[in-house]
């Protein structure tokens, strides 16, 4: 019955097991937890129910079961918060990168180039809505993005990667 159930659903489920793990190691071993925990509990799965749904939400709970023992790990356990700082403190800060070239590059654009750029790339709209939005055709959003990038990489002196 299971096998079934392997042969159905199998791929889908390896490929969550792929996006959430770090490496594929960790996925093949949630990918197989996840199929033991069904065989373990399939008298507590209701036929009248989809059953992908059920198979995913013990994959995620396997999966979020892990990071919380992760996280209770005693190489990240501080016994006082003094010793936690310590450490935090010896870590080099995060660079953060300066996009203030970028920002002041993209507000030098012609207007129809800057709106283009700004519903596309900051406001994550689709071309075809940012075609409405901006009342012209989908292949005139294109070629304004394209020519956006290649002016922002003229403004920047080819520094970044647009």
């Amino acid at each position: 019955m299971i096998d079934q159930y392997i042969c159905q659903y199998g791929r889908r489920l390896y490929g969550l097991c792929l996006t959430l793990c770090a490496d594929r190691a960790e996925a093949d071993d949630l990918y197989q937890d996840t199929w033991l925990q069904v065989v373990r509990n399939f008298s507590r799965y209701d036929a009248a129910r989809d059953f992908e749904p059920w198979l995913t939400r013990i994959c995620v709970n396997l999966y979020r079961n892990r990071w919380r023992r992760m996280a209770k790990s005693p190489f990240l356990n501080f016994r006082t918060n003094e010793q936690k700082e310590l450490l935090l403190a010896s870590l080099p800060a995060p660079e953060q990168p300066d996009y203030r070239p970028l920002y002041r590059a993209i507000d030098g654009l012609p207007e129809k180039y800057r709106l283009a750029v700004v519903l596309y790339y900051f406001e994550d709209m689709e071309i075809s809505a940012a075609a409405r939005v901006l009342r012209i055709p989908e292949g005139t959003v294109k070629s304004r993005l394209s020519k956006a990038r290649t002016l922002l990489k003229e403004a920047l002196g080819y520094e970044a990667d647009l």
